[in-house]
């Protein structure tokens, strides 16, 4: 597996985005972007034309989109807008594929190896969904050599 892969956590407020290096096995942070929510219907939102130019200045071969799978396996409201976010983002970046990762406890996760490392509150938060990212990146990435 070949390729830059970039790794994306959205959420309501905030879109954190990671990257893979070349070979496809380390995950790493890039940016935690603001959600552009009052862009219009027709116009690409500016947290999207970031990531595309992200997918361009990086040589991305494909995006991740963490899919907020419940603890039950199921996809509740948060999935169906990560999906949306997902297809409008394929559109907007096309012919770069965007595949969707479960991301079941992604930012739990990233939050307690921040803490474990020192970093909170607003530090924290200013960082947490890069770190998120990361965790979907790296397990998606990690996935992928499994099956190879």
């Amino acid at each position: 597996m070949t390729g830059v892969r970039l790794g994306v956590d959205v959420g309501q407020v905030r879109v954190g985005v990671a990257r893979s290096d070349p070979h496809g096995v380390l995950a790493t942070p890039v940016a935690t972007l603001a959600r552009d929510l009052a862009a219009a219907p027709e116009a690409v939102p500016a947290d999207m034309a970031e990531l595309s130019r992200l997918v361009s200045e990086f040589e991305a071969v494909e995006v991740v989109v963490g899919l907020p799978v419940n603890l039950a396996g199921r996809h509740g409201p948060a999935a169906v807008h990560a999906k949306a976010y997902a297809q409008r983002l394929a559109d907007v970046i096309a012919p770069v594929p965007v595949a969707l990762s479960d991301e079941r406890m992604s930012t739990v996760v990233a939050s307690r190896r921040l803490s474990e490392r020192g970093v909170r509150g607003k530090r924290q938060r200013a960082v947490v969904d890069q770190a998120a990212a990361v965790e979907i990146l790296q397990s998606w990435l990690d996935a992928q050599r499994r099956r190879t």
